[in-house]
C-alpha cells in the first residue's frame, strides 16, 4: 500500500527521510537491488535535471537584471541629453537588485520630465500650427495630432526658442487682425457715404469677417488682407469717380441758376451738391452725400435745367444782341442788325451751335466793344464838340443874315448873347479840327485801322468839312466884296442921278425866309451822322460820317450846349 504524504508532512521531510521510505517500501515490495539502482539513478538524473533548469533560470534572470541595469542607463543617458539635464550616474559596488532600486528613482524623474516637456511642446507648436494655419488660409481646422513633437530635442533652448516664434506669430496676429479690423472700418465708411450694402460687401471677402460668433476667427490670411485691400481700392476709386461727377453736376447747377436767375430758395435745396464743389475726397464723410440715388436725382435736375435752358438762352441772346446794338449806336459804329439776327436765329434753329458757347461769344464781344468804345470815347467827345461848334457856326451865318437881329422883338437880348458866344466858338474851330485831326491819325496809328463814324472815315469827313468850310469863307467873302461894290455902285449912281426913297419895311419883317421874330432859330441834329457843311452844294451835305467797327460800346453824351 502507497503512503500517501500530506503537505504539512512535507515541508518537514528531507531527502534523506524520502529515500529511508522509499528503502522500507521498497522493503515491502521486496525489489531488487538492480531495479533499486536504476531507480535510484533515475532520480539522481531527474533531480539533476532539476538543479540544471534552474540554474539556467536564475543566469537567465541575472542576465535580464543586468540588461535591465544597462538600459535604464541607456535610457537616462537619452532623456538627459533630450532634455539637456545635466545627470552624472555611474555604477556602485552592490547586487544587482540594489543598483536597480537606486537607479530607478532617477528614470522615473527624467521620464515625469519628458512627459511633461512633450506636453509643452505639443501645446505651443499646436497654438504656432494654429496660427499658420489662419495666416496662411488654408481653411481647414487643426487637427490635435498634427504637431509632431522631436522628442530627441526637448531642450529648454528649444522650447524657449519655439515660445519666441509663438509670440511672433502671435504679435503678427495681433496686427494682422487690426489691419484687418481697420479695413473692415474703411470699408464701413466708404459704404455709408456711398450708400453700399456694407454686409454684402464684406461677406464677400469671406464671411468670417461678418459673423463669428461661431467660434470661428476672423480671416487674418494673406489673400484675405489682398482681397480687403482690393475692395477698398476699389471703392475708393468709385466715391473719386462719383465726387468728381457729383461736381461736375454742382458746377453745372451753379452755371444754369447764374445763367437764368434760379431764386435762392430753390437753390437751397441742392445746398449737399454744391458744397462739394470744393472738397476733396477724404473731406466728403456725410452718410448718403456720394449715393447713386442723389447722383440720378442730381442728373434729373440738371437736365430739367437743360431743358428750360434752350429757351432762356435764346432770350438771353437775343437781348446781349440788343445790348450790342445799342453799343453800336451809341458810339456812331456801324452793324446791320436785321442781317446779324437772321445769322443769330438760323444758327440757333440749326442746332449746330452750342447757345452757351455762342452766349460767351457775344459777352467777349460785348467786352471788346466797350474796350474798343472806351478808346474812341475822347475822339467821340471831340466829334461832338465839334458838331456843337459847326451848328453854331451854321446858326451864326444865318443870324448875321437876319437885317432885323437888332430889332427890340421878344427873345432879341437872348440871340445877341447866343452870337456873341457863337463867335468866340467859332474862332475855336481851326484849332478843334486840327486837334480832332491829330487825336484821330494817333487813334489809327495805334489800331492800325480807319476810325469810322456812322460808316465813312472820320479823317476823310474832317478834310471835306475843312475844304467845304474854305470854300464858305471864300463865298462869304466874295459875297462881301460884291455887295461892298454894289454898294459902291449904288453911292455912284446916286452921286450922279440923286437919291430914291427908299421903301420901308413894316417893323418885324425880315428877307429871310426862316425868320419869324427876326433871328434864325439854332438846332441840333437828330440824324448819328454828321452832316457836313456846304455852300449849296447838295452832294457834299448828303455825306455822313460812318464807322463800321467790330465791337463798340454806348457812351453817354453830353449836352453840346452845356459844353458851348
Amino acid at each position: 500500500m502507497t503512503t500517501v504524504l500530506s503537505p504539512v508532512s512535507l515541508s518537514h521531510t528531507t531527502c534523506g527521510s524520502l529515500l529511508q521510505e522509499l528503502q522500507k517500501i521498497w522493503d515491502e515490495i521486496g525489489e531488487a537491488d538492480n531495479e533499486r539502482d536504476r531507480m535510484l539513478q533515475q532520480l539522481e538524473e531527474e533531480c539533476l535535471d532539476i538543479y540544471c533548469r534552474k540554474v539556467e533560470m536564475t543566469r537567465k534572470y541575472k542576465a535580464d537584471l543586468h540588461q535591465s541595469l544597462d538600459d535604464s542607463e541607456t535610457e537616462i543617458s537619452g532623456l538627459a541629453s533630450a532634455l539637456g539635464e545635466n545627470v552624472s550616474f555611474s555604477r556602485f559596488k552592490g547586487t544587482l537588485k540594489q543598483q536597480i532600486s537606486t537607479i530607478k528613482p532617477v528614470l522615473e524623474d527624467l521620464r515625469l520630465k519628458k512627459q511633461g516637456r512633450m506636453k509643452e511642446f505639443f501645446e505651443i507648436q499646436l497654438q504656432i500650427s494654429g496660427i499658420c494655419t489662419e495666416i496662411a488660409g488654408t481653411g481647414h481646422s487643426v487637427n490635435p495630432t498634427d504637431p509632431k513633437v522631436n522628442e530627441q530635442d526637448l531642450t529648454l533652448k528649444r522650447l524657449m526658442e519655439l515660445k519666441a516664434h509663438l509670440k511672433e506669430l502671435q504679435n503678427e496676429k495681433i496686427l494682422r487682425l487690426q489691419k484687418v479690423n481697420s479695413n473692415i472700418s474703411m470699408i464701413h465708411d466708404l459704404s455709408v457715404v456711398m450708400s453700399i450694402d456694407f454686409f454684402e460687401t464684406v461677406n464677400d471677402v469671406h464671411p468670417s469677417l461678418i459673423d463669428s460668433a461661431n467660434g470661428q476667427s476672423k480671416s487674418i490670411s494673406n489673400d484675405t488682407l489682398a482681397r480687403l485691400t482690393g475692395v477698398i481700392h476699389s471703392l475708393k476709386q468709385d466715391k473719386q469717380q462719383r465726387l468728381q461727377k457729383l461736381q461736375a453736376l454742382g458746377h453745372m447747377l451753379v452755371e444754369l441758376w447764374d445763367l437764368m436767375d434760379i431764386p435762392i430758395e430753390d437753390r437751397r435745396k441742392w445746398n449737399h451738391i454744391t458744397t462739394l464743389s470744393s472738397s476733396s475726397v477724404n473731406e466728403v464723410s456725410r452718410q448718403g452725400s456720394l449715393a447713386l440715388e442723389v447722383i440720378e436725382q442730381t442728373e434729373v435736375e440738371v437736365a430739367r435745367l437743360n431743358a428750360l435752358k434752350a429757351g432762356k438762352l435764346k432770350e438771353l441772346v437775343f437781348k446781349r444782341q440788343n445790348e450790342l446794338e445799342e453799343i453800336y449806336r451809341g458810339v456812331h459804329m456801324d452793324v446791320d442788325s436785321d442781317a446779324a439776327r437772321q445769322i443769330l436765329i438760323s444758327a440757333i434753329e440749326s442746332g449746330n451751335v452750342d447757345l452757351s458757347d455762342l452766349l460767351l461769344s457775344m459777352d467777349d464781344q460785348i467786352r471788346k466793344a466797350k474796350e474798343q468804345a472806351l478808346s474812341r470815347k475822347e475822339i467821340l467827345d471831340k466829334v461832338e464838340k465839334w458838331k456843337y461848334a459847326s451848328e453854331e457856326e451854321k446858326w451864326l451865318d444865318e443870324y448875321e443874315k437876319d437885317e432885323n437881329r437888332y430889332s427890340a422883338g421878344r427873345g432879341a437880348h437872348k440871340n445877341l448873347k447866343r452870337a456873341e458866344k457863337a463867335r468866340i466858338l467859332v474862332s475855336k474851330i481851326p484849332s478843334i479840327l486840327e486837334n480832332l485831326t491829330a487825336k484821330v491819325k494817333a487813334w489809327e496809328l495805334e489800331k492800325g485801322i480807319p476810325f469810322l463814324y456812322d460808316k465813312a472815315p472820320l479823317l476823310n469827313t474832317l478834310e471835306e468839312y475843312a475844304v467845304l468850310r474854305q470854300e464858305r469863307e471864300e463865298e462869304k467873302r466874295r459875297s462881301r466884296e460884291q455887295k461892298r461894290q454894289q454898294e459902291q455902285f449904288v453911292a455912284e449912281q446916286e452921286a450922279l442921278y440923286g437919291s430914291r426913297p427908299n421903301v420901308k419895311k413894316p417893323l418885324g419883317q425880315s428877307n429871310s425866309a426862316n425868320a419869324v421874330i427876326g433871328t434864325p432859330v439854332g438846332r441840333r441834329l437828330a440824324a448819328p451822322g454828321l452832316h457836313a457843311i456846304s455852300s449849296g452844294k447838295e452832294r457834299r451835305e448828303s455825306r455822313v460820317l460812318n464807322v463800321t467797327p467790330i465791337n463798340y460800346v454806348a457812351l453817354p453824351k453830353n449836352d453840346p450846349a452845356s459844353r458851348g
